[in-house]
């Protein structure tokens, strides 16, 4: 296959670096993430980007860039971190942590040529950062300042050099995709990318590294698993084997619903109840790291035992997509700092007698829905909220018990379904509820109880690595926590969480 004109990020370490390379897919260009240390520039980069990172530049371990990227001649774009890198090298001033900005910062355009064609003087970024550049190299120009007076972007035409403080690849960046678009159109190349491609070349892909062995596929019925099975199933046919483990830590009713559902894709489900190994595994277990460590090994081995039953069977495949995989720091990236475990990644056994398949780990949520699309698959499965590999377990704050997960499954019921019954249930990008570790004094029939505690959580997102709290009607929160309260004995208290990512996560644990 000829080689693709790219455009390369290179990942010092930002949780938003994959965010990088799919905004430059999105606007129909071939990118990929490579670490600097393993980057060799050749004929086909056209663009070089520098992500962000959790670094100092003066911290002698930190991250560097060669000569070889900076002499290249490539037009770079550095972001966060990769702004304050080329201002180092190329002899400008870094300030240590005095003038460090979080959230939201707005920016005013002094300059409007490169980056910042068409661009509205005034505009509103994300900003996360406690160096600052302080002096910008010689032959370079400021083109834009916070209203800290902090320089927020600079850059060099004649060397094909831009920067900007700020992260043009989040939503809360205004116009931050028409900046990188700028950037593209700067590099000269032209677009030649999407996922129709993605997808064509992944079932390729699949079809010559499996051969004539045989995958097990792992499904549950969300979206990444539905989409990675039936693209792995394109490209095997008869020689995919679909297992759902009934893991015992699913939504309520889930583990009859999902296998006949799955049926209806002409996928071949074969169901294995483990529900017993797996709660008996966890139980005594609180810490949420070793939660997900216990579910991820007992996975594999679930698998493990079903494919001895089948001849020529190899491989494994998963649905994990680049979030698993940036918050578990399983890029590939030692620079990348690890936020926790998806059960599917970080939680993987070191020693397994399967190889692994995950036709979608480049990719976030939204994209996987889009492939779904591409392939035919119904919205039942793809306007899903997402639903984590462990399930239950952590969303269970604490030890899981049976008592505690047939309580919760409950609870949750309720939540979804009066939000679907609301017409609330697309508006947000996912909901659900946690049970946690504490009791609450009430009043129950004139009588002083003393019972547990739930959190409702729904937040606004489209790709996961961000998102902010769903602001849900008041009248409907009191109708949810009236319901709960009034019909689940055991339940004395509804809280509802407000927290955005960063700085929490979506899921509790």
């Amino acid at each position: 296959m000829e080689k693709h004109q790219r455009i390369v990020v290179l990942d010092y370490g930002s949780q938003y670096t994959q965010l990088l390379a799919r905004r430059v897919r999105e606007l129909g260009f071939y990118s990929e993430i490579i670490t600097p240390d393993d980057f060799e520039c050749d004929e086909s980069v056209k663009g070089i980007i520098l992500s962000g990172g959790p670094n100092s530049v003066y911290d002698p371990s930190s991250p560097n860039i060669s000569d070889e990227v900076l002499n290249s001649g490539i037009p770079i774009l550095g972001v966060c971190y990769g702004m304050q890198l080329l201002a180092h090298r190329l002899g400008g001033k870094v300030e240590e942590g005095e003038l460090g900005e979080y959230g939201g910062v707005e920016v005013e355009i002094i300059d409007h040529s490169g980056l910042f064609k068409g661009i509205p003087k005034k505009i509103r970024t994300w900003m996360s950062h406690g160096d600052s550049v302080r002096n910008v190299p010689e032959s370079f120009k400021i083109t834009s300042k916070s209203l800290n007076n902090v320089i927020a972007a600079m850059e060099n035409p004649k060397k094909k050099i831009y920067a900007v403080q700020f992260h043009p690849e989040v939503v809360q960046t205004q116009y931050g995709i028409e900046i990188i678009k700028n950037f593209l159109e700067l590099t000269g190349m032209k677009p030649n990318w999407d996922l129709e491609d993605y997808v064509r070349e992944k079932i390729e892909e699949i079809k010559a590294v499996v051969g004539n062995s045989k995958a097990i596929c792992a499904v549950s019925g969300g979206v990444d698993s539905t989409v990675a099975a039936v693209i792995v199933n394109k490209a095997l046919g008869n020689n995919l084997v679909p297992v759902f483990v009934n893991h015992g830590l699913l939504r309520l009713n889930e583990e009859h619903e999902v296998p006949f559902a799955l049926k209806k894709l002409g996928l071949n489900v074969i169901t294995v109840d483990a529900s017993k190994e797996f709660l008996t595994r966890l139980k005594g277990v609180e810490d949420p790291e070793k939660k997900r460590k216990i579910i991820g090994e007992t996975f594999i081995r679930v698998f493990e035992r079903e494919a001895r039953k089948i001849e020529r069977l190899e491989y494994l495949v998963q649905g994990t997509i680049y979030s698993d995989v940036i918050e578990s720091g399983s890029t590939g990236s030692k620079n990348v700092a690890k936020i926790k475990s998806h059960h599917n990644v970080g939680g993987l056994p070191e020693k397994m007698d399967l190889k692994i398949i995950e036709p979608l780990r480049e990719l976030f949520k939204d994209e996987v829905r889009k492939i779904g699309k591409i392939l035919n698959i119904p919205d039942e499965f793809l306007e899903r909220h997402p639903f984590p590999g462990p399930g239950l377990a952590i969303r269970i704050i604490g030890e899981v018990n049976k008592e505690n997960l047939e309580l919760l499954k409950r609870v949750d019921k309720i939540f979804i379904d009066l939000l679907k019954e609301k017409d609330l249930y697309h508006k947000v990008w996912q909901a659900f509820t946690v049970l946690l570790p504490i009791k609450s004094v009430g009043v129950v029939g004139d009588k002083r109880a003393y019972e547990n505690v739930v959190a409702l959580r729904a937040v606004q997102s489209s790709e996961g690595m961000t998102a902010e709290w769903s602001n849900l009607p008041y009248e409907f929160l009191d109708e949810v926590a009236k319901k709960i309260v009034g019909s689940i004995k055991g339940i004395g208290r509804v809280v509802y969480d407000i927290t955005s990512k960063p700085p929490a996560t979506i899921e509790w644990e």
